[in-house]
């Protein structure tokens, strides 16, 4: 990997596969363990795309890209969101991310503070704590068992609040944890393996862009605090509470969108 003059990281050639829409200012999206582009932000991708060049990228093992051979790397990751930027033309760029999604924008934000002019971070934490350790390794467990509606019922337990399940009809319930247990990416291992690894509490204090703290308060996978946690060591960041579990773009997709799309309008990058 090259290093430039100022001493930044040179991202690498675009490997993994995204999904692009729409146009005007460039807006990066980093989704969740076990997850793609699609499935974590498509209920708003259109209403995000209405005003920016959106550009999503699949972690390896979901989406379009192929799985990793070895454990993922929190850099490489972090370098393959500027790389696609780099390919769809976007000098600089706002970053949206989601669960696992937001310690990789973390790093990115931290190696790269030149190129990134706003960061959104949901449902998100900068490392694990017990709780968080304790679902992921059962999470993978559970995987590893070849037990997928087992796994799905699991991960209905820990995505959705008490509120949400108690409002879906049963057999509705059921269905959505079919599609679940059939949908399940093969590269969940290697995506919860570096959510039990990933730490990026240093580069917090390096954050420089205007950042806004989503947190999803009745969330039974990231616990409040860890996600409360970032609002108060990165520089000047904003905190707003979204009262849903772990999905908020199943809970509450519009109230999601709002918040990222008037935040983002505060803070424009140019396309």
């Amino acid at each position: 990997m090259s290093v430039t003059a100022s001493g930044t990281s040179a991202a690498p050639a675009a490997l993994l596969a995204r999904t692009v829409r729409g146009s005007g200012p460039g807006l990066l999206l980093a989704h969740g363990a076990g997850g793609s582009t699609e499935a974590n932000y498509g209920p708003i991708l259109d209403g995000l795309a209405a005003g920016h060049t959106v550009v999503g990228v699949d972690w390896p093992g979901t989406g379009g890209s192929p799985r990793a051979t070895g454990p993922l790397d929190a850099d490489e990751l972090a370098d393959q969101l500027v790389a696609a930027a780099d390919a769809e033309g976007l000098d600089r760029f706002a970053l949206a991310g989601f669960s696992l999604g937001g310690p990789v924008a973390i790093r990115a934000a931290a190696r790269h503070p030149e190129r990134v002019s706003a960061l959104v971070l949901t449902a998100t934490f900068a490392h694990r704590d017990a709780r968080l350790d304790l679902a992921a390794r059962l999470w993978s467990e559970l995987y590893a068992s070849g037990a997928p509606g087992l796994l799905a019922e699991f991960l209905t337990l820990v995505a959705f609040s008490t509120e949400a399940l108690n409002a879906t009809d049963p057999a509705a319930l059921r269905g959505a944890i079919d599609a679940l247990a059939a949908t399940l990416p093969p590269g969940t291992p290697e995506h919860v393996d570096l959510v039990r690894r990933i730490d990026v509490r240093a580069d917090l204090a390096r954050v420089q862009a205007p950042t806004l703290v989503v947190t999803t308060t009745a969330d039974p996978l990231v616990p409040p605090a860890l996600q409360r946690e970032l609002a108060a060591r990165i520089p000047g960041a904003r905190s707003v509470e979204l009262p849903t579990g772990h999905l908020p773009f199943a809970e509450r997709p519009a109230q999601w969108q709002e918040l990222i799309t008037g935040f983002l309008a505060e803070h424009r990058a140019s396309a």
